[in-house]
């Protein structure tokens, strides 16, 4: 999943090298001008319709409104996507809309053209966003990129129907049927899971948490930090490590470790998956992208598969959840266009052909963009990700790790996934809970001077 590597000091201060085409909206609407041309650089889809789908919504979009359009899909690989950012950044020219990954408008914000005005229009006619986006989007109380449909993602748990069944004693359709009836959803805790990882563990198929510092990792370990109320640094940015919270998700931590395989440690970022679709695992925080490549190539696990959320803890039920924006450099030359452009793929009816493009992969930032019916449709087995979107019935928020440490201090904790580290000092090297939080404070304090 999307990820760069870097740590804040290269990525804030990155100075290195150089579907619906009815009722298209006029782009000189809200005083905005129309015509000429514009550059646009968006994520390259994980799932390679997402990128036609796109295409053609762009491009029809362009013809309508005698734009034209130049459109890049820049790749994650060898994160080409932020050396493009960084490059555009420091030349101040290239492309008029940008993708930007998670962390990336608060690292560029002061070249960002100030979206207000489109967010504004948007929230009237679609509700609130989610508190993340607005956490990563929002510097110094204006919006600087609109919150992106495409390569939006949340990281549920997406586990076998039967495996987890048989050998963890939980029935996950019961649990989480393709509806919003809220059937047991209290049970499914860090309890029961913990048991289920015990039992699929006995049976030889482990439960796939990776616990390196890459995203699928950072997430998923965010998520159960944040269940247990166990924060390091606090919204002010005064580090609250040493916390009885820190010792209580430190010591399950410990616990849990033993029921997954030894090599976790050193796992990447698509071990888990390989895991899943292999048949190795029960479990795993994934998008549906592991799914839907096992219905390509491993039809029999595909058809076992449900995604359904992450655990309850004592402070409630958090879902990991990595958005993207889409950004409009302010020195732009045409930054009607690109606005009037941006809020136009922002509308529900794109949103809903993009949905229905990548299986039901990307995530629309709007609550009231969760009832498509690609997610109830979508199989085999036909539900299997309705639960992939944040449901009222689930009682969980989307969540980032790090969330609610200030974005110049979090992006660094992230990147250097903290948490996951102070799992493994505290299971790998046998290092006392106390010395663990002891180290975990002294590099926060690097952060803060970072």
């Amino acid at each position: 999943m999307e990820g760069n590597g870097f740590t804040r000091r290269t990525v804030l201060r990155a100075g290195v090298a150089g579907a619906a085409a009815s009722a298209l909206p006029l782009v000189n609407v809200h005083g905005q001008t129309s015509g000429g041309r514009l550059a646009l650089g968006l994520w390259d889809h994980w799932v390679p319709a997402g990128n036609d789908a796109m295409r053609k919504i762009v491009m029809d979009w362009g013809q309508k409104n005698k734009v034209e359009i130049q459109l890049d899909f820049i790749t994650t690989v060898g994160n080409k996507n932020l050396l493009t950012l960084a490059a555009e950044a420091q030349a101040k020219q290239g492309h008029d809309v940008l993708s930007f990954p998670t962390w990336e408008v608060h690292a560029q914000s002061e070249l960002l053209e100030p979206m207000d005005d489109v967010m504004t229009r948007l929230a009237e006619k679609y509700g609130k966003v989610n508190s993340i986006v607005e956490y990563l989007a929002k510097v110094e109380g204006k919006w600087r990129a609109v919150p992106a449909i495409s390569g939006s993602q949340n990281k549920p748990s997406l586990g076998r129907i039967d495996l987890l069944k048989q050998h963890g004693g939980i029935d996950i359709q019961q649990m989480f049927p393709a509806n919003d009836t809220a059937a047991n959803v209290d049970a499914w805790t860090w309890d029961a899971f913990i048991k289920a990882a015990e039992g699929c563990h006995k049976a030889g198929v482990p439960f796939g948490l990776p616990l390196g510092t890459f995203p699928d990792a950072t997430d998923w370990v965010g998520s159960m930090f944040r269940s247990f109320g166990a924060e390091l640094v606090n919204a002010k940015g005064e580090i609250t490590a040493k916390s009885d919270k820190v010792r209580a998700v430190l010591d399950y931590a410990q616990r849990l470790c033993q029921f997954m395989p030894a090599d976790v440690f050193s796992w990447d970022d698509a071990s888990n998956n390989r895991a899943l679709i292999s048949g190795k695992s029960a479990l795993i925080f994934n998008p549906p992208s592991a799914w839907a490549v096992a219905k390509r190539d491993a039809p029999q696990v595909a058809e076992q598969c449900w995604t359904f959320p992450a655990p309850t803890g004592a402070a409630g039920r958090f879902t990991p959840y990595l958005p993207y924006f889409w950004g409009v450099w302010n020195f732009s030359r045409n930054k009607g266009a690109a606005k009037a452009l941006v809020e136009y793929l922002s509308q529900r009816e794109q949103a809903q052909t993009m949905v229905a493009a990548t299986n039901g992969y990307d995530i629309p930032p709007f609550t009231s963009m969760t009832d498509f019916d690609t997610w109830q449709k979508e199989g085999p087995p036909t539900g299997v990700v309705y639960n992939y979107p944040v449901r009222p019935h689930h009682k969980a928020e989307q969540f980032i790790a790090d969330y609610p440490a200030p974005p110049n201090i979090a992006v660094q904790m992230y990147n250097q996934g903290i948490q996951a580290k102070m799992i493994a000092r505290a299971v790998q090297n046998k290092e006392p809970v106390e010395r663990t939080i002891a180290w975990a404070s002294s590099e926060l304090e690097g952060f803060q001077r970072g």
